[in-house]
């Protein structure tokens, strides 16, 4: 009797075992989804930016801003809804969103964790600092840099798309310097090709100087470009000089839009994922570092949840310290949405934000000034230092970047959007060795 008990014990463990193993393995279908409805998915969300554009404005009045916002140079800070108004501005954003995820199909690239980042990076900064007119030149000059190099475009395509963090160089070229229209335009092609010429193999190295733990590393060396470029600007007399253009009043309006976003993603995402929050916790393991890639490792589905959750994550914190929805601070909301399928997640973010915040109780600005909400939101750029070694260490990347991010825009004088990046490499480069010492690890 007992010998049988046992074989039926065993049977039905068993049973069980198979039972959880077919279940996982139907779930596991549904969160391979296929490249084409990826893409179909991003189509949707980058036309629903258009839509938008168009409910808000009048055609005719989308058409004015969007050439307002194509003249403007563009440098950090320029909000492009105060430059061409809400319509033109989300347009501008949609068109060029849509044009990106035609050029990846195009390539024939996989929806990875990497390609949604770039593809929300675009959609973010083309609020303030990116247009239809100014980021081909440097992704052609990464292509040229392929073909001199005898390798796929696709091999570089996303520092291309990153790389596209000095185009406000070439608006500033073409628009501001007091020389005649066949020098402006030369000098424009030139320093844009140029640029994106040497991104793909400066971007490789200055990885090193921070491994991995800055996730904005084309900004990082856009940067270092920047200052280069700034200086001999200065040498001729030509000075890029950074502003703050800023509209306010539009919190009720962009927040009801980025709620329907942002829920709309949580729901095609827990969906996709078997319409189940599964794997959502393993994301939280993750210290982020570059490059870690949640589509690959953990599903569309789930990442996509992610994105949506940390959207709000980043909306609410706007909201919450009364600061202002608008074309750079909706822009760093959907950096971060972007890079929620590529590092960031709740865990590595918010104690950026304590950092950013418990600054504000201590330095001379307040907490809701312009350059402060974007430390905020951009500073995310660190989220694998709290990740990696501790919620503590996070609090204080985040508190330290809030004060060098205030001041690095000067050497590149705003040519640089991802202003963020550029500190945060200093930071994340600055920081490792003494963590690691602290924590007596092995520095590599």
């Amino acid at each position: 009797m007992v010998n049988i008990y046992i074989v039926v014990k065993t049977y039905r463990k068993g049973a069980l075992i198979i039972k959880e193993l077919l279940n996982k393995e139907i779930i596991e279908k549904k969160i391979n989804i296929s490249n084409n409805i990826k893409y179909f998915i991003l189509i949707v969300y980058a036309s629903s930016f258009i839509i938008f554009g168009l409910l808000i404005d009048r055609p005719s009045e989308i058409i004015k801003g969007l050439y307002n916002i194509i003249k403007e140079p563009g440098v950090l800070i320029t909000d492009y809804i105060a430059i061409g108004g809400i319509g033109a501005t989300f347009v501008n954003s949609g068109l060029l969103t849509l044009i990106v995820i035609l050029i990846l199909y195009g390539l024939r690239m996989d929806l990875n964790g990497r390609a949604m980042a770039a593809i929300f990076f675009i959609a973010g900064f083309s609020l303030f600092g990116k247009n239809i007119f100014n980021v081909w030149l440097i992704i052609i000059g990464v292509w040229l840099y392929s073909k001199i190099r005898k390798e796929d475009f696709s091999k570089y395509i996303y520092v291309a798309l990153f790389g596209t963090s000095m185009s406000p160089t070439i608006t500033e070229l073409m628009f501001s310097i007091d020389q005649p229209l066949i020098i402006r335009i030369s000098l424009s092609i030139i320093i844009g090709l140029g640029i994106g010429f040497v991104l793909p193999a400066l971007s490789t190295y200055m990885l090193k100087v921070h491994q991995g733990f800055n996730l904005y590393n084309v900004g990082f060396t856009s940067g270092i470009i920047g200052t280069i470029l700034f200086s001999l600007f200065k040498s001729y007399g030509f000075e890029s000089k950074s502003k703050l253009v800023w509209s306010t009043g539009n919190n009720t309006m962009l927040g009801t839009y980025l709620t329907i976003i942002f829920l709309s993603m949580i729901i095609v995402g827990f969906y996709l994922n078997g319409k189940t929050f599964r794997n959502l916790k393993n994301i939280y393991k993750y210290s982020g570092k570059l490059s870690t890639d949640f589509i690959i490792l953990e599903g569309f589905g789930v990442s996509f949840i992610n994105m949506g959750l940390n959207g709000f994550v980043g909306m609410i914190y706007v909201l919450l310290v009364k600061g202002e929805l608008n074309g750079p601070t909706v822009g760093g909301i959907l950096g971060i949405v972007g890079f929620s399928a590529f590092g960031k997640h709740v865990k590595n973010i918010i104690p950026i934000f304590i950092g950013v915040f418990l600054g504000s109780l201590t330095k001379i600005w307040n907490i809701n000034d312009p350059i402060i909400l974007l430390a905020a939101l951009y500073g995310t750029s660190l989220a694998p230092i709290s990740g990696e070694f501790g919620w503590k260490y996070g609090i204080i990347a985040g508190f330290i970047n809030s004060s060098v991010l205030l001041n690095v825009g000067i050497l590149h004088g705003g040519l640089n959007l991802y202003n963020a990046g550029f500190s945060g490499g200093i930071v994340a480069a600055t920081m490792l060795p003494i963590i690691r010492a602290l924590r007596k690890e092995e520095v590599e």
